[in-house]
């Protein structure tokens, strides 16, 4: 469910170099056929959006979406990841356009200067290009394609499929594509859908610190922020440490070096508890906590975490005090009163970059944080019934098609959960239509394949650098939904999820192979 923290950019290199010579002759045929009719869009102006014609057409008039994101480039949504991925790929786009510094004569300027060869323009474009393959792969070619690959027994009984093609929302390949499977790590697609929906990508979580009139109690309030970091090094996270340093700033202008600290988790209803019990997957569901509970220093993957969350956020809060000249008891829990005065905050990334974290290392403790304040945002309880109820509206209000969907958790570790093919389709979609960008970290987060979080060890030696996807896998459940670019660069949304496996590595493998094989597929 969660694989090892990202590598940063030069981890990365020889991915790049790799998957580059892998897709580049893919991608520059895409762009010499893009660019004719690129010319006559910068003429025309802004395109318009074409209207839904169609239910089940989920993003209709998505024109603008498919090569620029089938090339897999995300500049258009929030900050660069810190982690490595979208730098990653900004650079690789970079590399792509650079003249190539072949040697062929001596240029003008200093002395053996090399004459850089012609290269071939920059293919990984932003989002909001225009996709110049003229029509979608043949469903019935594709049906010829795929159904052999999903008979196979590792899948199971009766595996389930959609493909979608993202410029029209038309859908090219079903097969019990309505069934209601569980889904494991591939509901925080519809986690991630429907937080942006309710918050937008802008949102930030704040944690504070609060000083109640006349007692001397300072009360260490939760905002639910899963990424707050006691660390010394933030990395761009909101730090526990600057908290400290802002409130024994505003303590000691008060004159104040003595207090009573309490925490407050109020924030979040019902049960702290997920249904599966204590994992190493996941921390309590408290909306206060450090470094995600951990007991290491890990910042991703399976790892024993601590009993209270809150509590241990709070005792390391007073600690980092005591270091900066304030003296505080032993931490308890409390309510923050009206009255009580704000002394400090920090404030974490955009949701856009929690989104993406969530997506790329399938973090469970940021996905049941997203749920919960999914909730909170759209007026449902903040507990496990009412992140249901509110993922469910919010997906309901986009006109994605929510029969039989369940959301019991927003990490997909509770078995109860309930997606379908065509809803994971639909999400993918949603996310790319131009009319939703705040929707697009949805898709800017999923892995890549060969690049990125739980991809990164997967087609390495077929779809590397085409395929994005969110893997899902829990005993007897193995699930791949994502976005896919065909052999002619036409961007395709799909899932593949299968219950009742008997044997992971046999499953995965068949997943893998039936998404190559769609990458490799001009089908017509």
């Amino acid at each position: 469910m969660v694989v090892p923290e990202l590598r940063p950019w030069r981890a990365a290199r020889p991915h790049v170099v790799r998957i580059a010579g892998a897709v580049r002759p893919r991608l520059a045929r895409a762009a010499a056929a893009a660019k004719p009719r690129i010319a006559r869009l910068a003429r025309a102006g802004k395109p318009q959006v074409a209207r839904v014609t169609r239910p089940w057409q989920y993003a209709a008039g998505a024109t603008t979406a498919g090569l620029a994101l089938a090339a897999g480039v995300v500049t258009a949504a929030g900050p660069w990841d810190s982690s490595g991925q979208r730098t990653a790929e900004r650079d690789r786009a970079v590399a792509l356009g650079r003249a190539g510094g072949t040697d062929h004569g001596r240029a003008p300027g200093p002395p053996a200067q090399p004459r850089p060869a012609p290269s071939a323009g920059p293919v990984l474009t932003g989002l909001g290009g225009v996709s110049t393959v003229k029509s979608a792969p043949d469903g019935k070619v594709l049906a010829k394609t795929l159904t052999p690959l999903l008979k196979d027994p590792a899948l199971g009984p009766r595996p389930a499929a959609a493909v979608v093609d993202v410029t029209t929302g038309r859908p090219l390949y079903g097969a019990a594509s309505d069934a209601a499977l569980t889904p494991a790590s591939t509901t925080k697609i519809a986690t991630a859908v429907a937080a942006l929906s309710a918050m937008g990508a802008d949102h930030r979580l704040t944690t504070r610190a609060a000083l109640e009139p006349d007692t001397k109690e300072v009360v260490l309030v939760g905002g639910g922020d899963p990424t707050l970091t006691a660390r010394e090094a933030s990395d761009g996270w909101a730090s526990l440490r600057t908290l400290a340093d802002q409130t024994a700033a505003a303590l000691a202008q008060r004159g104040v070096r003595d207090v009573t600290l309490s925490y407050d988790t109020t924030l979040y209803a019902g049960s702290q508890k997920h249904p599966i019990g204590v994992n190493p997957n996941l921390a309590l569901v408290s909306p206060l906590m450090a470094d995600e509970g951990r007991t290491n220093d890990s910042t991703s993957g399976p790892v024993t975490r601590v009993t209270d969350p809150a509590a241990d956020a709070a005792r390391r809060f007073g600690d980092l005090l005591k270091d900066r000249g304030i003296k505080a008891t032993s931490p308890g829990p409390s309510k923050a009163t009206n009255r009580a005065k704000t002394l400090a905050t920090v404030a974490s990334p955009p949701l856009s970059a929690l989104v993406e974290r969530m997506l790329t290392d399938s973090d469970n403790d940021i996905a049941e944080a997203l749920a919960r304040h999914t909730a909170i945002a759209t007026g449902h309880r903040a507990d496990f019934a009412g992140a249901d109820r509110a993922i469910n509206a919010r997906l309901r209000a986009l006109g994605l098609p929510v029969k039989g969907a369940a959301f019991k958790d927003g990490s997909g570790l509770n078995r109860a959960d309930r997606l379908t093919a065509d809803l994971l389709t639909a999400l993918l979609a949603k996310a790319a239509d131009p009319a939703h960008p705040e929707l697009r970290p949805a898709l800017t987060g999923l892995p890549v394949a060969g690049f990125t979080g739980t991809l990164t060890t997967r087609y390495t030696d077929g779809a590397a650098g085409v395929v994005r996807a969110k893997t899902g896998t829990l005993t007897g459940v193995n699930t791949l939904a994502g976005t896919v670019v065909d052999q002619d660069g036409r961007l395709l949304a799909f899932a593949f999820m299968a219950n009742n496996t008997t044997n992971p590595a046999a499953a995965q493998k068949a997943l893998d192979r039936a998404a190559t094989t769609l990458a490799a597929c001009g089908c017509r």
